[in-house]
């Protein structure tokens, strides 16, 4: 009798581990993002006047959502916002359009950007950041992160916070390469944060995390050297290098 009891005793221990490791680790679900940006330390790299920036708002503040399975994600904005005037003017309302799927399989991304108006599909391999893992530790949305800190572009730092309780290696704006989920990120250089606001896991999957097919495609060196073209087309008579537009265009953000 009593080895029966133990028997029933330890069936249920593993099935509580069990369902509790199901609770714990997520494989599936969506995340809001708060992305903000200090708009007038941007404009002061600029060189624009104090007097102008006095008359913006300091911050431009809006909501991404970031749907993920065990092996895609896609990055987008939650809602379109109305912005200021001020910050209308001054900032890019184009990237409430933007999306960014990323596959981590294949190590494969295709972002949308709006561009003078027409939809662009950009196809790019998911880049890579060199991490450096500190001991910090920071409660963001509920879970406790650990810090990490990376180089991009050669010189420019970021910040970020991943929790292993999110099995994706995956984030915000693309960026990859942790122990876990990114659910805070910081670029000083940019003057710019994203961070989890709401977190919702889901216990199946039910969301369809599909690429953005709605665009001109720009696979071909021809329609590239076209996007090329139009982007460079106000610019001032040395045009920028193919190099160097392309960095502008597969960059780190939206």
């Amino acid at each position: 009798m009593i080895m029966k009891q133990l028997a029933c005793l330890l069936i249920f221990s593993i099935s509580f581990t069990a369902v509790k490791a199901q609770q714990l680790f997520i494989r599936n679900g969506t995340i809001i993002f708060e992305k903000k940006v200090n708009v007038q330390r941007q404009w002061a790299e600029s060189g624009l006047s104090e007097e102008a920036r006095e008359r913006m708002k300091k911050y431009k503040i809006n909501h991404w959502e970031f749907s993920f399975d065990s092996s895609k994600s896609i990055f987008r904005p939650s809602k379109k916002e109305e912005e200021s005037n001020e910050n209308s003017f001054f900032g890019s309302i184009e990237e409430s359009e933007n999306e960014l799927y990323a596959n981590y399989d294949q190590q494969k991304r295709i972002i949308k950007k709006k561009i003078w108006g027409e939809d662009y599909l950009l196809n790019d391999s998911i880049p890579k950041v060199e991490w450096k893992i500190m001991h910090d530790i920071r409660n963001i949305a509920g879970y406790d992160c650990r810090k990490a800190v990376g180089i991009i572009n050669d010189s420019v730092y970021v910040v970020a916070f991943y929790t292993d309780e999110i099995l994706l290696k995956g984030g915000p704006e693309g960026f990859s390469g942790l122990p876990g989920m990114i659910l805070g990120l910081a670029i000083p250089r940019y003057f710019s944060t994203w961070f989890a606001t709401k977190v919702t896991p889901y216990t199946e999957q039910s969301l369809a995390i599909n690429p953005p097919s709605k665009g001109k495609k720009t696979d071909t060196p021809k329609e590239f050297n076209k996007l090329i073209e139009i982007l460079t087309r106000y610019e001032q008579p040395q045009k920028q290098k193919p190099e160097e537009v392309k960095k502008r265009l597969y960059g780190f953000t939206l």
